[in-house]
């Protein structure tokens, strides 16, 4: 496979200079690099300007309501395991109106790859304040400035129980590929939060402050209050890469009818459909 295999053909309509180009070409790059077909990866995509994605990335994919693309994709997991499932969403629909699918999904450890495009803002609706919007920022909804605290997805995602938590730039390709791959590869629930700037309406946190800002952690802590502090370290430094890794069973891994095979390979003709709608009626 070569990443044109990855390409619909439709030409992607983002606004030009936009972070998601990085991601988009780093998702299909990381395909290639595990040497994955196309038949054995489904995308799970939110509502945003991230959802676009869906059009130009030639792979199975579901189009799931606002916030909800999480659900989504651990009902794919469960009813077919040996799939590698992948949530494409924004830091407003994952940290905001799903920000509760996070973190169930990261308490059972579900063996899906979760890659936010974040960009502190709301982009498809032209700019609105996020939940990653830093406290004073004037956004269209909050002329006055950002009242709350942002919040800050990776410590939110270690405590919950999440087993790879991480940070990628999407001005950095070839490591956003590598960071992707090792998310998809780990077994278990996986965040990958990438910095992906919006030069339409988010106009501080562009290409190069985060160039200058950005550092590449060496390591992955194993000690959760270690990497909690880490996750935390946001002014003259911002640190990419593995925060927390650690290796627990997934959330299939533990369902006893899985062991044999997947769910859609089980036989139909044994189930007594009546009898089970009695149980309901």
């Amino acid at each position: 496979m070569e990443a044109h295999d990855f390409e619909t053909g439709h030409k992607p309509t983002w606004c030009p200079g936009c972070g998601n180009y990085g991601i988009w070409q780093s998702l299909k790059n990381a395909f290639v690099k595990l040497n994955t077909s196309q038949e054995e990866i489904v995308v799970v995509y939110g509502i945003g300007c991230h959802g676009n994605m869906a059009n130009f990335l030639n792979v199975y994919g579901v189009g799931s309501l606002h916030g909800r693309s999480i659900p989504v994709a651990c009902g794919v997991k469960m009813a077919n395991h040996r799939l590698k499932v992948v949530v494409i969403v924004g830091d407003g629909d994952t940290y905001g109106e799903g920000v509760n699918h996070l973190l169930s999904a990261a308490r059972g450890n579900h063996d899906i790859t979760v890659i936010v495009h974040n960009n502190e803002i709301y982009g498809l609706t032209t700019g609105q304040a996020s939940p990653t919007s830093e406290k004073g920022t004037k956004t269209k909804s909050t002329p006055l400035g950002v009242i709350e605290e942002p919040l800050n997805p990776l410590a939110t995602a270690i405590i919950s129980g999440a087993s790879f938590v991480s940070r990628g730039f999407a001005g950095d390709t070839d490591a956003l590929r590598d960071l992707i791959c090792a998310g998809i590869e780990h077994s278990g629930f996986s965040l990958i939060d990438v910095l992906q700037p919006c030069l339409t309406f988010e106009k501080v946190h562009n290409f190069d402050f985060l160039r200058e800002k950005i550092y590449k952690l060496e390591k992955a802590e194993k000690d959760k209050e270690a990497a909690i502090k880490k996750t935390f370290e946001w002014s003259e430094k911002i640190p990419v890469g593995v925060f927390y890794q650690e290796e627990k069973p997934a959330f299939t891994d533990q369902l006893p009818q899985l062991k044999e095979d997947t769910l859609v390979e089980k036989p139909l003709k044994d189930i007594k459909i009546d009898e089970l709608l009695k149980e309901f009626i």
